[in-house]
């Protein structure tokens, strides 16, 4: 499955693509979305690879971004999706800082989006991030997204309490948008 956008499109995961995603990624000190992890192996990118597959079209679907010249830049999913009730949430990462910023994410979660409320019946699609990750804030008000809620000092991350920040976006309103591949 091939997702087109203007810069960027999304497709099946390969083994190697997760190797890459995995050695390439670079921590946001700026805007922190996870714990820095330190020494993760070639294996856990293989179980990443096995865990990917195991959940794929099940209870996720998870694409690579890749550039529009071939070249792995990050991962963008749809998860725990909820087929009674016609939700799920939407995750995105960026391997390098480089990659960020450009609106390469932006056209991936807006793919998945469209992807999502299309083709899967999806009726809800919410995300979450951290209060200290303007970037991630910024980009899923691009996307159409609302700030639904936000849960006080309900993560802890590098030493210290911060607040989770829930967004959502319902199908009628993403279409409102007039979505066009980006």
């Amino acid at each position: 499955m091939k997702l087109q956008g203007k810069d960027i499109y999304l497709d099946t995961l390969s083994r190697e693509d997760c190797k890459t995603i995995w050695n390439d990624f670079e921590y946001d000190f700026a805007n922190p979305a996870e714990e820095l992890n330190l020494g993760h192996s070639d294996e856990k990118a293989n179980d990443w690879f096995n865990e990917i597959q195991k959940l794929q079209g099940n209870r996720n679907v998870r694409l690579g971004i890749f550039k529009n010249d071939g070249t792995v830049i990050g991962d963008v999913a749809l998860q725990d999706i909820d087929r009674v009730n016609r939700k799920c949430s939407v995750g995105i990462g960026m391997t390098k800082l480089e990659y960020r910023g450009k609106g390469y994410g932006t056209q991936a979660v807006m793919l998945m989006l469209n992807y999502g409320f299309k083709y899967l019946g999806l009726e809800r699609i919410t995300a979450n991030t951290l209060d200290v990750n303007i970037g991630a804030q910024k980009l899923l008000s691009k996307c159409g997204m609302f700030l639904e809620g936000r849960e006080r000092r309900s993560v802890y991350l590098n030493s210290e309490m911060h607040d989770k920040l829930n967004y959502a976006v319902l199908k009628e309103e993403f279409l409102r948008m007039g979505y066009q591949n980006i």
